[in-house]
């Protein structure tokens, strides 16, 4: 029996909360169980330098939890005066995944910043902040199109993730904290709604997982992460 008795191809409860913050062009509160995230959408008329001229925009992303996010209180990355290692793969795997699903030329000369904070982590923020992020960005595109801002749909697709793994030699969906610094596998799966992979992260904790055991483990995320992008249209479909 799993800590949180949930069955093993069953995802955390999930929320999707939009509209949360005034200011930004979208935003969104995601809650993956215990596991609670704010990302905002913020829309910039401007590149970075390297980008100019090109014909095309760009989305980018920032991650980064608070300081009580966890058990004990850890320090603010700015007070540090450098990002960790961990925030910086975090938040280059957010950007990746939602350009995945992005048309940049479509977007024109301009920038979409997605900005992650975790409020509160019980294992997943990553999966929790790209799924999040897929709603925020919904609603900033909605956005410029309303102020026409861009004349050709810049979204192709969804996108979301989840992590899995092999908790007591039982594969699992969507592991919490207690599952996720115990098991012998784990793995975080990025995937959009047509069913293409962005992303596949997964590490032998333990002894080292074979091939059959990789391929049920992305079966069983495959599954949750089309409940996940369902739980986002039926968000997108609400008003706020």
């Amino acid at each position: 029996m799993r800590p949180s008795r949930r069955a093993p191809d069953e995802l955390r409860a999930v929320s999707l909360e939009r509209g949360v913050v005034k200011y930004p062009e979208g935003s969104c509160m995601v809650k993956f169980g215990d596991t609670h995230v704010l990302v905002t959408a913020t829309l910039e008329e401007r590149l970075p330098p390297w980008l100019k001229g090109q014909g095309r925009g760009w989305v980018t992303a920032e991650y980064g939890m608070l300081p009580r996010a966890t058990h004990t209180r850890s320090a603010r990355e700015a007070a540090r005066g450098k990002q960790t290692g961990r925030t910086q793969e975090i938040q280059r795997l957010i950007g990746r995944s939602l350009r995945a699903i992005v048309d940049l030329k479509a977007l024109g000369e301009r920038t979409l910043r997605i900005d992650c904070d975790v409020i509160q982590a019980d294992g997943g923020t990553r999966c929790a902040s790209i799924t999040g992020a897929c709603v925020a960005l919904h609603d900033a595109i909605s956005w410029c199109r309303a102020e026409g801002l861009v004349l050709v749909e810049p979204l192709a697709d969804f996108v979301a993730a989840v992590s899995v793994g092999v908790v007591d030699g039982v594969p699992a969906l969507d592991l919490d904290y207690a599952e996720d610094s115990a098991c012998d596998t784990d793995m975080n799966v990025v995937m959009t709604g047509s069913g293409g992979f962005v992303e596949i992260q997964g590490t032998a904790e333990g002894s080292p997982f074979t091939r059959g055991e990789m391929e049920t483990l992305v079966s069983l995320a495959e599954g949750g992460i089309r409940e996940l992008i369902a739980a986002q249209k039926r968000a997108l479909a609400q008003e706020t």
